[in-house]
């Protein structure tokens, strides 16, 4: 049984939230602070964490980062801010996801069954042993590691899988609802600016002049490509 980890102040909210996932096969445990969720997540092997932004004490921006740092599994953000600078900050903290409240609880529970079975499917495809080499890139793909002329770099799961349908694919230009779809999936309910974000992300670690890429370039109102 796949498990879940919910980190939400409001406990009526995180308890709706649980009944829903445990009608659909899906167990989870209830942390009420960032603090308490960091510890848990720490402690056990959740499949997925949704966590909510306004927590007492430390924000869930802050959270987010810190799950990221250590773990790979998706996290879907909770809030009920609608401005798009939070969305970004989501993404950019490692967010998959961002749902904004008031929601339907079967809302919840098809995204998280998207973002699973997105991830089973990643994770699956780069179990086999693969490996692109090209010009100071070396991209392993078993490992899920990255090196830059020879000096290793440390990727978010989403902004690996950018990389790798990039440096699959040279020169193809890609629009950010191809990436969007691709990297985040056809069944998934994110926001299309989490694409800039970690393009944005992505160029900062293989990029010598981000402003001026020699990989990642953007076509002016189509999309990007990898450039051979």
């Amino acid at each position: 049984m796949k498990k879940m980890l919910i980190i939400e102040d409001e406990m009526h909210i995180a308890e709706l939230e649980r009944d829903y996932l445990q009608v659909n096969g899906y167990s989870s445990d209830i942390a009420m602070t960032g603090e308490e969720g960091l510890k848990l997540a720490n402690e056990n092997n959740y499949d997925l964490i949704i966590l909510d932004l306004m927590l007492p004490g430390v924000d869930g921006f802050y959270i987010c980062r810190k799950l990221r740092d250590r773990l790979d599994i998706p996290i879907l953000m909770v809030t009920a801010r609608k401005e798009d600078i939070d969305k970004i900050r989501g993404f950019d903290r490692g967010a998959d996801d961002y749902i904004q409240k008031p929601f339907n609880p079967s809302e919840l529970v098809a995204r998280v069954k998207a973002h699973l079975s997105r991830y089973e499917r990643l994770v699956k495809k780069n179990s086999e042993p693969n490996e692109i080499r090209i010009k100071g890139l070396h991209i392993d793909m078993n490992s899920r590691r990255l090196y830059v002329n020879g000096k290793e770099k440390n990727l978010r799961a989403k902004e690996f899988d950018l990389l790798v349908l990039f440096a699959s694919n040279l020169d193809h230009v890609f629009t950010k609802e191809d990436l969007f779809e691709r990297i985040w999936g056809i069944d998934s309910f994110g926001d299309i600016t989490t694409v800039t974000v970690h393009i944005r992300k992505l160029r900062e670690k293989i990029e010598e002049d981000p402003s001026n890429p020699k990989y990642i370039q953007t076509i002016w109102g189509v999309g990007y490509r990898f450039k051979k």
